[in-house]
């Protein structure tokens, strides 16, 4: 199938999902302000991050299995939902048992969701260029601790640390819906215009 739609607009739209849900990364810029609003422990708020981590390739096998079945969107916007929502709740956090759940279980799984989703999705789309649009991406998730560092040191000092999980959670939660409606799944036996796929040679039996 040829070309019928811009696949680079995809491309930015999984890029800037990802923008969000690699913030998970940025999470020690939180982890000494809650600890000294809170009373945690650095062990126990740390924990968060490791099930967060943890967790993670569960949900990018799964969502491996949902883009075969064809359900590419909705396994990149369930993923970056449940992501976004996780942050903003973190930031109505009492207990580090509800940190574990918002933080360490809900952004753990949507992050793995969407990454799952958005890689495959776009491998799919860009056969020719594979390697730069996985590039794309996989530097799009890197970058957003980048982003979402000083923007939350900045609300961190403002108010404090919930305040700034809230504060990004909103804006994710926007950007995510907004670029949601920019996703396509790559139809069956798409390929680029002007591309077509490498002849398979056949090799003889070995001697």
């Amino acid at each position: 199938m040829k070309e019928t739609f811009n696949r680079w607009q995809v491309l930015a739209a999984s890029t800037a999902i990802l923008l969000c849900t690699g913030a998970v990364y940025s999470f020690s810029v939180f982890a000494g302000p809650l600890s000294s609003s809170t009373g945690w422990s650095m062990s126990e708020i740390m924990l968060a991050f490791a099930i967060n981590s943890a967790i993670g390739p569960i949900p990018m096998i799964l969502g491996g299995y949902l883009v075969d079945k064809g359900y590419v969107k909705w396994t990149i916007a369930l993923g970056a939902l449940l992501f976004a929502s996780g942050f903003y709740l973190t930031g109505y956090a009492s207990s580090p048992a509800m940190l574990y759940l918002t933080y360490g279980l809900m952004a753990g799984l949507g992050q793995g969701f969407a990454y799952s989703g958005a890689l495959s999705n776009s491998l799919r789309l860009f056969p020719d260029k594979r390697g730069l649009a996985s590039g794309i991406l996989t530097g799009g998730m890197g970058f957003a601790a980048v982003i979402a560092s000083p923007v939350a040191s900045s609300l961190i000092q403002k108010q404090d640390a919930f305040f700034a999980f809230r504060t990004i959670g909103l804006v994710y939660i926007v950007v995510i819906i907004c670029a949601i409606f920019f996703i396509k799944a790559a139809p069956s036996g798409y390929q680029p215009t002007g591309w077509k796929a490498p002849a398979q040679t056949k090799q003889g039996p070995a001697n």
